[in-house]
């Protein structure tokens, strides 16, 4: 690991930390914490995956919706107007909305193969976004002069990784460059996430062998066609089981780190705290 002992992580002039896990454990909650300290540069890897790697494909898509309507088609090819996304760290609802959902195009669905195409583009740009990591730590000292550093991932990550792999070329990137801090929930935890999609589904972005065995599963429960699906209620059905599927793999990327669960987590509260806990996690591997 980057630092092997809690000495080396509490003496460091330079700390470089990233955080995976399901989303909803705290990742940007401590990102946001250490960024308002003032020396903690903030990479998120959803931002970077809207702001650069999909920013062309989401405004195809609002384009292309834009010009079936006579005023707006003649305004974009006068070059009058034109459309792209807006991406917040904290808004990051462009990428979702693009990302979309399977289903009847009548509820707002996309056929399968318009979904498949969206998945296969962000599961592309998040690996970009991922191998971007050890550049924007240095861009980070050279240009803003930030001595540390925080990588807050997706929560898909565990999608596109083995970390049985040795030389897995994403994880070998980060963990050579951060380290790995797996914010680990519990059922409780599970349990909350669950509630709370079923309250306001979200696109996600999943392992394709996996979200074809949901798909024909739905299809075969349901007895129904892709044009029959509800969106909402497809993406409610898979998402537990997304959890389920991701928990082990998240374990796994754990050896390629630290853990620290999410009640640990959100008893941070500066610096200091997120200092003493991930120096308890190094000394409890060690």
């Amino acid at each position: 690991m980057l630092y092997e002992t809690k000495s080396d992580w509490l003496n460091a002039t330079n700390k470089r930390v990233l955080f995976f896990g399901m989303s909803g454990l705290g990742k940007t909650y401590v990102s946001d914490i250490l960024r308002a300290q003032g020396d903690w540069f903030h990479y998120s890897i959803d931002y970077r995956i809207g702001t650069r790697y999909m920013s062309e494909p989401i405004a195809d898509a609002c384009i292309s919706a834009a010009m079936q309507q006579p005023f707006l088609k003649d305004m974009l090819k006068r070059d009058a107007i034109y459309i792209s996304a807006n991406v917040h760290t904290h808004d990051l609802s462009a990428v979702s909305t693009y990302l979309g959902k399977p289903g009847a195009v009548a509820r707002n669905g996309l056929t399968m193969a318009d979904y498949k195409l969206r998945q296969s583009q962000f599961e592309e740009a998040e690996r970009l976004a991922l191998h971007d990591t050890g550049h924007f730590i240095e861009r980070a000292q050279r240009v803003y002069g930030y001595p540390h550093f925080i990588c807050d991932t997706g929560g898909s990550i565990c999608e596109w990784v083995d970390a049985e792999n040795p030389d897995d070329p994403i994880l070998k990137h980060l963990s050579e460059n951060t380290l790995m801090i797996w914010l680990k929930g519990n059922e409780g935890h599970t349990q909350s996430l669950v509630e709370r999609f079923d309250r306001d589904p979200k696109p996600m972005a999943y392992q394709p062998a996996f979200l074809a065995q949901a798909w024909q599963e739905y299809l075969s429960k349901n007895n129904c066609s892709e044009g029959d699906v509800n969106p909402d209620d497809f993406i409610r059905f898979t998402y537990a089981r997304a959890l389920a599927h991701r928990q082990p793999r998240y374990e796994a990327m754990s050896k390629w780190g630290v853990t620290i669960t999410a009640d640990e987590i959100s008893k941070v509260k500066d610096v200091a705290s997120f200092d003493k806990a991930v120096a308890a996690a190094i000394e409890a591997k060690a």
